[in-house]
């Protein structure tokens, strides 16, 4: 494994430019990922964090699209983001810079209780009620409740809307189904398909609702 993250690191680069892999790109919600795997392998990212930190928007999300005129965040990207941030301040400890950012980014979700436009409270994207496994770039609800459940804070309140719908999806089993597949190249079948049993959709709903239920007992 180091070997191969070596060879990343050296001889990988970026379409975008032409930069090593460790250095990121233009897209934040790339460069969220790129922020994980190297926090994750034990990479230099600094210089990535530094630049999503800068790059925050005013609602206090992130979005792919402002090279391209966007000026409000994108759920997707922000995820993507705070996914990264908070997989370096668990191996670096961060900067405050970087551990403000990401409260920010946290507090722009629980906004909208995960999935509900500020405005109205209407459901922005219904695809977002469907969880997936392997969730590549998409946003969902379950990956959002991950998200909290792995920062390790006492569950927020505005969860309860989100944590129900989880509830709501169990199988009498006990199981949750893979329901949403995102098309992509893949090396190895993780799952037995949309509407089946998910083997990873079940372990993260467990895990959710374990912290959730922990942190309410505590309340």
């Amino acid at each position: 494994m180091r070997r191969t993250v070596t060879l990343v690191r050296d001889h990988c680069r970026w379409e975008e430019g032409g930069q090593p892999y460790f250095s990121g790109e233009v897209e934040p919600c790339i460069n969220g990922m790129a922020v994980g795997l190297g926090a994750y392998f034990g990479q230099d990212v600094d210089a990535v964090v530094a630049r999503l930190v800068s790059e925050q928007l005013d609602d206090g999300g992130w979005n792919c699209w402002v090279e391209h005129g966007a000026v409000v965040s994108s759920a997707a990207t922000t995820i993507n983001v705070l996914e990264g941030l908070l997989a370096h301040e668990q191996a670096t400890g961060g900067t405050p810079e970087s551990i403000e950012a990401r409260r920010r980014g946290g507090e722009y979700l629980l906004e909208r209780r995960l999935f509900r436009r500020k405005s109205t409270g209407e459901v922005i994207d219904p695809a977002w009620l469907d969880f997936s496994y392997p969730t590549r770039w998409h946003y969902d609800v379950l990956r959002a409740l991950e998200y909290f459940r792995s920062a390790g804070d006492p569950p927020d309140p505005r969860l309860a809307e989100a944590i129900a719908l989880v509830r709501s999806k169990q199988n009498p089993d006990g199981t949750w189904l893979l329901e949403n597949t995102h098309p992509g190249q893949i090396h190895f079948e993780l799952e037995d398909g949309d509407g089946r049993p998910s083997r990873w959709n079940t372990l993260r709903s467990l895990r959710v609702l374990h912290w959730y239920g922990a942190g309410q007992a505590a309340r």
